[in-house]
């Protein structure tokens, strides 16, 4: 099954803790603190491997969370760091964050790596609060959380060359002609179900890859028939090959089909019709076909460039399409603007904003009982070892450095009133 559009949520590894531990060895006195530092933890990478096509390897596993950190040691033993996990995608995989929307990355090279969630890093051991006045601490930091988010992949086909066009106007047909491509090809509409890629390659050795995406019928862009699905597959295509079927018994109107696929592009991201679009007259070798051509020509006028008809059956005029194609991808740019990256403008324009962490809020629960609401503080807490007394005074001190002590006053607590932190709760002083 194809798929290419999915969602997964990624959690990196917790750094971690560091140790408070002491030099005890025979013949050295006073040998110091000695407590090792933690280990990072491991980060959610997402790489790009070439042998995939789909997303469907999602299909079955979606959520994702690598190790954790070893703790500190004895004798300054440094904890081990936990290995990185790598998921690999297909080429053309771009990744946005669910909860904030932001694209993260736009993933198209071989081997291209990508970090979605960054591991925790190792806290301090006692090792490091040494100092003149507190030569044995009892201090150790323990170990910063590991990222942790829910992201959406979405897959858009890497192809130089797209076939678009409503549905059984010879798409797939033309496919399987210029390539070795095997597409399903029957008498009845949506045949082709998901995107087809094939590699054409041309007597003068140039080459190109071409899609043939399921067809499109009115009311596309909002959601109508299959196409809507890969619409977005378009929008990596340099070129646009726009087939129209010249059959004078199929009871349609060539150049209404025309304009109705160009208002369904337009619908979905009018930049597409800004890139090069090569009108193909198909099935040219049915009777009657070159007199709905010649009105089809006569009706646009000069609405479009050159037409292009072919027959996939008899191979009339593939190999002039083709070339011809080939000609307008060696004018182009080696890869085509997509709606995300548009997304994100080149010039960033830098505003003041105040510092969401130093906001520090503090929130009466009861008579007794007040809340500290502050991502500086919640973050320190984290950080602290309060196993050791040393532990609770270096707390204890940073916590009036942040002007939680302050605060509380002013908000009215009292000595042996109950503040809460996160699910930590003291006794206020």
């Amino acid at each position: 099954m194809f798929v290419d559009n999915v969602t997964i949520t990624v959690k990196a590894g917790n750094g971690g803790d560091g140790a408070v531990a002491f030099r005890h060895e025979k013949y050295v006195p006073k040998g110091g603190p000695a407590g090792g530092d933690g280990g990072n933890g491991g980060s959610v990478i997402l790489k790009v491997d070439s042998g995939l096509r789909t997303l469907t390897d999602f299909r079955y596993r979606r959520h994702f969370k690598a190790a954790a950190g070893g703790a500190g040691m004895i004798k300054a033993m440094h904890g081990a760091n936990a290995k990185d996990i790598y998921i690999t995608v297909p080429p053309g995989t771009i990744v946005t964050d669910l909860d904030s929307g932001q694209v993260l990355g736009d993933l198209t090279q071989n081997e291209q790596e990508l970090v979605v969630a960054q591991g925790g890093h190792g806290g301090r051991g006692n090792i490091h609060f040494a100092n003149s006045r507190n030569t044995a601490p009892e201090v150790a930091e323990n170990g910063t959380a590991g990222e942790q988010r829910a992201l959406k992949l979405e897959l858009q086909v890497l192809a130089d060359v797209g076939l678009v066009g409503l549905p059984s106007v010879g798409k797939s047909t033309l496919l399987s002609t210029v390539t070795a491509a095997k597409p399903k090809i029957a008498a009845y509409h949506f045949t082709t179900l998901s995107p087809n890629l094939g590699m054409v390659q041309l007597d003068d050795g140039r080459d190109f890859v071409l899609a043939d995406l399921p067809g499109l019928i009115a009311g596309a862009s909002q959601g109508s028939g299959l196409g809507f699905q890969f619409l977005r597959h378009i929008e990596r295509t340099r070129v646009i090959l726009h087939l129209i079927e010249m059959d004078p018994n199929n009871g349609r109107d060539p150049v209404a089909d025309y304009r109705q696929i160009c208002q369904e592009l337009n619908n979905y991201d009018s930049k597409i019709l800004q890139r090069p679009q090569i009108i193909v007259a198909t099935k040219m070798d049915l009777t009657g076909a070159q007199q709905c051509l010649a009105n089809f020509k006569q009706e646009l006028g000069s609405e479009v460039a050159e037409i292009y008809p072919i027959s996939s059956v008899t191979h009339q005029g593939v190999q002039d399409l083709m070339r011809h194609t080939a000609d307008v991808l060696a004018k182009l740019p080696s890869k085509a603007p997509t709606k995300a990256a548009t997304q994100e403008s080149d010039e960033k324009i830098y505003h003041f904003a105040p510092d969401d962490k130093k906001e520090l809020k503090v929130q009466r629960l009861d008579e007794h009982t007040y809340q500290v609401l502050s991502p500086r503080v919640s973050e320190l807490l984290q950080r602290s070892n309060l196993d050791y007394q040393d532990g609770i005074m270096r707390f204890a001190r940073k916590l009036q450095r942040l002007g939680v002590d302050d605060a509380l006053i002013q908000a009215g607590a009292q000595t042996g009133d109950t503040v809460v932190i996160d699910d930590f709760e003291f006794e206020f002083m």
